[in-house]
């Protein structure tokens, strides 16, 4: 079964209760999204925002475990092996996790998930608390800054890039503006009023 967008969250809600971690998932689906249109798979849209919602569906409840557990909870739930392999993928060389990324999708997804997180952080950081106004310069300035989000791993960016075949800023500027389409990324407080 490949699950709508809705029900993936809904999945994701069934293992998750942390804002953050829910959060996070919403705000992956979305920028995975963009991203499908942007290379070419539009017509798969609603899959990579499918695996972007679910691909940290373990980790609040088995970090220990992330990206092994997963595999588990989506098999017993009937999702589609494509989901379920693209969702693990993102733990290559972090976790116990057999699957490399390979498709553009898994390597969306390795590329994205910790810099998205970064942006987030950078974002707050800001007076407009926004991603609609946060500029490469900026983010690589945080980038950086080993310090700052220090659980986002800059290793991991890299490899993502890497294995997109883009360099570093190319990857942040396409994660940038996919994030400005993404509905739950911060687009600070003058949005929220409207």
């Amino acid at each position: 079964m490949i699950p709508t967008p809705q029900q993936a969250y809904e999945l994701l809600e069934q293992y998750n209760s942390d804002p953050f971690h829910l959060a996070h998932g919403r705000i992956v689906g979305e920028t995975l999204r963009w991203f499908a249109e942007d290379m070419g798979h539009a017509d798969e849209a609603d899959l990579w925002q499918v695996v972007g919602t679910l691909h940290d569906l373990d980790f609040e409840r088995w970090p220990e475990e992330h990206c092994v557990r997963e595999e588990a909870l989506m098999r017993e739930a009937g999702i589609d092996e494509v989901i379920v392999r693209a969702c693990a993928s993102h733990g290559w060389g972090l976790t116990d996790t057999p699957y490399e990324p390979e498709s553009d999708l898994e390597r969306a997804l390795f590329a994205v998930d910790e810099l998205t997180g970064l942006i987030g952080a950078a974002v707050l950081m800001r007076p407009s608390r926004s991603v609609d106004d946060l500029t490469v310069k900026s983010l690589k300035k945080k980038f950086k800054d080993k310090r700052f989000a220090a659980g986002c791993s800059r290793d991991v960016i890299e490899q993502g890039a890497a294995r997109l075949g883009w360099e570093l800023p190319e990857l942040m500027e396409k994660t940038i503006l996919a994030m400005r389409t993404a509905p739950s990324a911060p687009h600070g407080p003058a949005a929220e009023a409207e």
